[in-house]
């Protein structure tokens, strides 16, 4: 009698010799891997014939940079690593831009590659490539493996390192001859003596910052990704209750705090708001909470960036501290930790006066757009109002990623979505799939641009195999709109390169995959088509035709302090 699928798959407790890729994906299963985003090839045949006995899910992607999008998407949604697969060589190359993107968010991946046999390695075989040595930069760690009973502890390691301190991808490269060996799992243990995970703060600095808080005239806190991935975003609305303090947000800080929250002041930097710029530069002590002071917050002038402020600065990761801005009170540990601790020990400052010249900047230099034909601030604000404040936003990278991070009312953590450090346009298709497949009872909404779009656009085919149910908000101006904006405000509107003459009829490809298209051309149909779109149970493209000459404001020109904002 054939057995059953069920009862052929690789049980977490067997002690049957195993092949090193039912070892692998035993091992995946005891991590709790449920989804497994891939594409399959030569040097991983051993991994997708076991696949078929394993409990773990695969989605086939239509390009390996998706897969590791998607596990990017996966992971940010769900605060578990994601998990990648690819074969050798090209396949293998092609994870590098989601791999290096997911480094610089500080987002946990562990990532599968297929490898030449360990007899070939190194004889430039085919499909070839020393893909350990190519990501190293942007890892981690990197593991080759060349024991098949290696595998069970390097992928418990791997998982540990992804996930605990700040978070990040770790690479595992498997050559096909160590798939195929044989060998009975051992159960694996955590023996890392170089790798020190920091948790709780230094009480003495936790005190002294405590005390700077309440002596403050002008403070501000500064919140980055880190404060969403440490899941700190609670702990910071408790000590905002306590101390009133008023709050800046990095790009992946978004939802740190909801939208509308009266202490926020909105995003600080390049495209911040004219107060939280303000603030930043006028304040007496700025909290950086898990941030890295990137050049797109502080123009990479660090000598000059909040220059009358003493700064604490609160990172799980000891180089950052003082990288680009001294810190007069560095805290490393766990950032919910820490800002417990720090609220537990702090008492309210008296800054009724700095709240008065906070409400003055946002009375007199208020977050506006004009009101054109169809104005992709517009689409912002009525895709926010009518899809919900549970409503899980992923974005591509260009012009409408800043009108997304300025207008869109984000209302939690782990809800918005963005390619930030590495600006990796394509990135939105994919992770706005691993968002849906993390959290498939929530709605999710893609907002992307026409250049963007283009880039991974055969990833419609995944969403439709796999019938989820994402929403595209596609602003399509005919152009590499960023680039565009950037060369009219420095190249004296000297335009190159940055026309889409050939663009596709999007509607016609979105019916192509079987997708509702809707298009819209005017400010009057975009909420009849956003409430179309809510109706529909199946995934839907909206073609929203907005002007090229829409641009984002205000804008901090390269090199300029915060404060010297264009169209503020």
């Amino acid at each position: 009698m054939m057995e059953s699928r069920s009862d052929q798959m690789i049980k977490p407790g067997s002690e049957r010799n195993l092949t090193g890729a039912e070892i692998l994906l035993k091992a995946l299963a005891e991590e709790n891997v449920e989804l497994i985003f891939g594409y399959p090839g030569g040097a991983v045949l051993p991994l997708y014939d076991a696949l078929l006995q394993s409990p773990i899910r695969h989605v086939l992607v239509r390009h390996e940079q998706a897969a590791a999008h998607a596990a990017d998407g996966y992971a940010r949604v769900s605060g578990k690593p994601g998990v990648c697969l690819a074969t050798s060589g090209p396949g293998a190359t092609n994870l590098v831009t989601g791999i290096a993107n997911a480094y610089m968010d500080s987002v946990p991946l562990v990532v599968l590659t297929g490898q030449v046999p360990t007899t070939l390695l190194g004889t430039d075989s085919f499909q070839e490539v020393d893909i350990t040595g190519i990501t190293m930069p942007i890892t981690k760690h990197s593991y080759l493996v060349k024991d098949v009973r290696d595998i069970p502890r390097i992928v418990k390691e791997a998982f540990y390192i992804a996930g605990s301190g700040r978070p990040g991808p770790v690479a595992i490269d498997l050559p096909k001859d160590v798939q195929a060996a044989t060998a009975v799992p051992e159960t694996a243990s955590l023996n890392l003596k170089s790798y020190k995970v920091f948790g709780k703060g230094n009480a003495g600095q936790i005190m002294e910052a405590a005390k700077a808080i309440r002596t403050s005239k002008r403070p501000v806190l500064y919140a980055g990704g880190g404060v969403i991935s440490a899941g700190a975003d609670g702990a910071l609305r408790e000590l905002c209750r306590k101390t009133g303090l008023p709050v800046v947000t990095t790009l992946m800080g978004i939802g740190s705090l909801p939208h509308g929250h009266p202490n926020l002041l909105g995003m600080v930097g390049m495209h911040g708001t004219v107060t939280a710029n303000y603030a930043v530069d006028d304040c007496d002590l700025l909290i950086a909470v898990g941030v890295r002071f990137d050049d797109r917050v502080t123009s990479g002038l660090g000598h000059r960036f909040a220059t009358k402020a003493k700064v604490i600065h609160i990172d799980i990761d000891p180089a950052e501290i003082g990288k680009v801005v001294r810190a007069n009170i560095p805290i490393v540990g766990d950032a919910r930790q820490i800002l417990e601790d720090i609220r537990e020990r702090a008492e309210p400052p008296e800054i009724a006066d700095w709240w008065r010249q906070i409400r003055l900047w946002q009375e007199s230099h208020p977050l506006n757009y004009a009101q054109t034909d169809l104005s992709p601030q517009l689409i912002m604000e009525t895709i926010g109002e009518l899809a919900g404040e549970t409503t899980v936003v992923a974005t591509d990278v260009g012009q409408h990623q800043m009108w997304a991070a300025q207008f869109y009312p984000v209302q939690r953590s782990r809800h918005f979505l963005t390619s930030s450090g590495l600006g990796a346009m394509g990135f939105g298709l994919p992770a706005a799939i691993g968002a849906q497949l993390a959290r498939p009872e929530a709605l999710v909404f893609l907002i992307v641009g026409d250049g963007g779009f283009q880039m991974t656009m055969q990833e419609l085919a995944t969403i439709v195999q796999y019938r989820l149910p994402v929403k595209i908000a596609l602003l399509n101006n005919g152009v590499l709109g960023m680039v565009r904006q950037l060369q009219g405000v420095f190249c004296g509107e000297r335009f190159s390169e940055i026309q889409l003459h050939a663009n596709p009829d999007f509607l016609k490809i979105a019916e192509a995959y079987g997708i509702l298209g809707i298009r819209v051309k005017t400010a009057a149909d975009v909420e009849k088509a956003v409430q179309k779109a809510l109706a529909h149970q199946g995934p839907v493209l909206m073609d929203f035709l907005i002007s090229a000459d829409e641009w984002v404001w205000p804008m901090v020109p390269p090199g300029k302090a915060i404060t010297e904002m264009l169209g503020r």
